[in-house]
């Protein structure tokens, strides 16, 4: 198999990166963007009009630049740099300042999964130009500069109908105006050998010259695994809940936020065990200096996952190395794609 020339937007921490590893895919990073939440105010069509004048290292630099005056860290790229190699260090800040133009060509896999927002329909006129002042819009933009071989779009369940269906169908629209075969379906990782509830939709695509082939969607894997075997052995005790916690999520009327024991977790989020919201563990009682109450008949700590854990519970392996805080952790655990589902997809495409 050649080596793949790969590039990610909204890259988060890097599910698709963690695919190719996990298949022992030989590839290379090209460029990888994600603004880590950051937001900055600049005009849009100037600063594209100086960097349609640039190199590809000095758009980088400049876009850098831009949001170095925020003064605030981007903890994705922290943990992205931390794990990943990119070429040339190519990491942009913002997929709207990227111009894909300069990479035409040189992208074999360009993968991506824009926020689900608002979609402005302007005249619907059924094309890309209906999509404009959403970041779908980028991703689509830089499929028609960049022209790869293939990409992968990723997004919720709810993005099909939302505005009663009006939004997907003209994101749709515009996949069929960009000239490749592509398909789609929504799956759930629970289907793919991760014990998961969670529905995300995939759109894979091809240029229609490519010999590589568009997955079926139909190698699913045996659910064998259950939350529990993907427990860390031993954990800190900080991760035991407190008094106000345990009451919190044992109660009957919050069963909708949290669950305890589960077999199958329930879908992980950008807020998981924020608020104790999400799964819990319930534990003997043993630790004096942690408060326990009843649980089921049995003087218990409830703990809540820890950041392993819930990377376990996305497919990334332990080889993946933490380096923010928990709170940045559990965000960018929760904003990911499910490992495993895009180890298929590649798989029905490259194999």
């Amino acid at each position: 198999m050649k080596k793949l020339k790969v590039a990610t937007v909204f890259s988060g921490i890097g599910a698709i990166e963690q695919a190719l590893k996990k298949k022992d895919y030989p590839h290379e990073i090209v460029f990888a963007c994600d603004n880590g939440g950051i937001e900055v105010e600049y005009n849009l069509e100037e600063e594209k009009e100086k960097i349609s004048k640039m190199n590809k290292i000095e758009m980088k630099n400049h876009i850098d630049k831009i949001y170095n005056s925020s003064k605030k860290t981007n903890y994705v790229e922290v943990s992205y740099k931390a794990n990943y190699k990119i070429k040339e260090n190519m990491f942009f800040q913002d997929i709207r300042l990227l111009d894909g133009k300069k990479f035409r060509g040189e992208i074999d896999l360009l993968v991506g999964g824009s926020p689900c927002q608002s979609f402005s329909l302007m005249g619907k006129r059924a094309g890309l130009e209906d999509t404009r002042g959403t970041l779908f819009y980028d991703f689509a933009r830089l499929i028609k500069e960049i022209q790869p071989e293939e990409f992968i779009y990723e997004n919720v369940r709810g993005l099909v109908i939302h505005d009663k269906g009006n939004t997907w169908k003209v994101i749709k629209e515009v996949f069929d105006s960009l000239g490749y075969d592509y398909t789609y379906s929504i799956e759930n990782a629970k289907n793919y050998g991760i014990p998961q509830n969670r529905d995300r939709i995939f759109v894979v695509g091809k240029k229609k010259k490519s010999n590589n082939k568009l997955p079926k969607f139909n190698k699913k894997v045996e659910l064998k695994t259950k939350l529990n075997d993907y427990l860390e052995k031993s954990f800190d005790k900080k991760y035991i809940l407190p008094e106000k916690g345990f009451k919190f999520v044992t109660n009957p009327k919050y069963s909708g936020r949290a669950k305890i024991n589960a077999d199958i977790m329930r879908c992980q989020k950008a807020n998981q065990q924020y608020n104790w919201n999400g799964d819990f563990i319930s534990l003997k009682s043993k630790y004096k200096d942690r408060y326990s109450g009843e649980y089921d008949g049995i003087k218990s700590h409830i703990r809540k996952l820890t950041p392993r854990e819930c990377l376990r519970l996305m497919g990334f392996g332990d080889d993946f190395k933490i380096v923010v805080s928990d709170t940045q952790m559990y965000k960018q655990s929760g904003n990911s794609i499910v490992v495993n589902i895009l180890e298929k997809i590649l798989e029905e495409i490259y194999e």
